[in-house]
């Protein structure tokens, strides 16, 4: 899947992304600022999470339950000095748990990634788009 999008496309744009990825762990790349975090809320809209999603920029994980009381987690390693706090925050138990996993700044975490990760790839277009890719491995 790859396809250039506005933001009031958003909502058709994450039900593709849920549709389409081979995966439930689901790694956003792209810049700063690009719209990772607002596309993650309506992705957590569309599986049906009742409450506000927002960055868990300082918590690193933010845990939402679905309508179904399904697990989704939110991921946010922006901020994160070194892999080991990753680990020592039982990242594999959330990755292995069969929830949705959604990561920001996945790279900082490379070496702890499932194999089976579907990567996102946002960028923002001179036109004031967005282009995203979807990237599965399996």
């Amino acid at each position: 899947m790859k396809r250039d999008y506005n933001l009031t496309e958003l909502k058709s744009v994450a039900k593709e992304l849920i549709d389409k990825s081979s995966s439930k762990t689901l790694l956003f790349f792209g810049a700063m600022g690009v719209g990772k975090t607002t596309l993650i809320k309506e992705l957590c809209k569309e599986l049906g999470i009742q409450d506000v999603a927002n960055s868990p920029t300082f918590s690193l994980v933010n845990e939402y339950r679905t309508k179904a009381d399904e697990l989704v987690y939110h991921f946010d390693f922006y901020r994160i000095e070194d892999e080991t706090e990753a680990y020592d925050m039982g990242i594999e138990e959330y990755f292995y748990s069969n929830a949705w996993c959604f990561v920001e700044w996945p790279e900082h975490i490379e070496n702890l990634l499932p194999l089976d990760a579907a990567e996102v790839h946002i960028e923002m277009l001179e036109n004031g788009l967005r282009s995203i890719q979807l990237k599965n491995k399996a």
